[in-house]
């Protein structure tokens, strides 16, 4: 639900390019199967040798030739995408293609799908237990300080300390600490560039937390731009975030005061005294009756 608008349409790409990928697989195989069944037919008719079957002869032979055309064109688009996907830009979605290998990990065990319930549960005991220890994470800023203290509470590289990154970053914003929160949503970030790789890599975040650190402290300018990228677009989220939570605030004691202020049969005297014709309003902002009943005299009776 957190994930920055950047990587969002990163993902899209990626995944249209899968789907580009399997959709030319899927027509060269079916091109393939047209092409063998009409092969087969061809050595049929052969076979048969009948006069009769020329002509459907001549057909099946120009039908496999087209097919023939076919297959090259597939095979060259296939050819064209495989170039493609060497050439595309490294990122946290491609790092395992990017010279780590899987081997030097622990693969991570699959786990069974959560109810919100548990995670829910899970997520409140893991934070009553190490709230501390992530704030602290969330002040450091040095690549180095954020690795060693990692090194030293592999624990918190983990789904539940980036969940309670990114709703500390919405508290700070709401408070107005927008210099504190900047600094905890870089935190926040780092946390999220580990967990995607090790899901690249189908590892375990413990295991691959040191190769974020040592490709982020040596990257070149397109890496750190990506990493800057997704850090002002997580912040623009988390503003527009606190700017809706101030709203439903305010809503709610507006609502509230609303409620002390109702008078007889349930009215608002606000909500009434603005609905009043402006000579009525006049007669209430000074405060004079007598000047009221001659108002209301000479007003209509309805």
């Amino acid at each position: 639900r957190w994930r920055p608008p950047s990587r969002q349409a990163r993902v899209e790409r990626m995944e249209q390019f899968q789907k580009e990928k399997e959709e030319l697989d899927k027509g060269c195989r079916e091109c393939k199967r047209k092409l063998a069944e009409c092969q087969k037919k061809m050595k049929e008719l052969e076979v048969a040798d009948a006069a009769s079957g020329k002509g459907e002869l001549e057909k099946l032979q120009a039908e496999a030739q087209q097919l023939k055309n076919e297959e090259k064109s597939w095979e060259n688009k296939l050819e064209e995408l495989k170039k493609k996907e060497k050439n595309m830009p490294w990122n946290v979605d491609t790092l395992s293609k990017d010279g780590f290998s899987k081997s030097v990990f622990n693969v991570k065990p699959e786990e069974k799908e959560e109810t919100e319930e548990q995670k829910e549960k899970k997520h409140k005991t893991f934070v009553e237990r190490y709230e501390k220890q992530i704030k602290h994470f969330g002040m450091l800023r040095r690549w180095d300080d954020s690795q060693k203290y990692l090194s030293d509470n592999p624990h918190l590289v983990c789904e539940e300390t980036a969940n309670y990154l990114v709703i500390w970053c919405i508290d700070l914003e709401v408070e107005e600490k927008h210099a504190l929160m900047e600094q905890v949503a870089h935190q926040t970030i780092v946390m999220q560039f580990i967990l995607e790789l090790a899901k690249s890599l189908k590892v375990d975040p413990r295991a691959c937390f040191r190769q974020f650190f040592t490709k982020i402290k040596t990257a070149d300018q397109q890496y750190m731009e990506g990493f800057n990228d997704e850090l002002d677009a997580f912040k623009e989220r988390v503003r527009g975030r606190a700017k809706v939570r101030i709203e439903k605030a305010m809503k709610e004691y507006e609502e509230e005061e609303r409620q002390k202020r109702l008078g007889p049969g349930g009215l608002d005297p606000v909500e009434v005294y603005e609905s009043l014709p402006p000579e009525l309003q006049k007669c209430f902002d000074v405060k004079d009756i007598q000047m009221l009943q001659d108002t209301i005299s000479k007003m209509d009776p309805t």
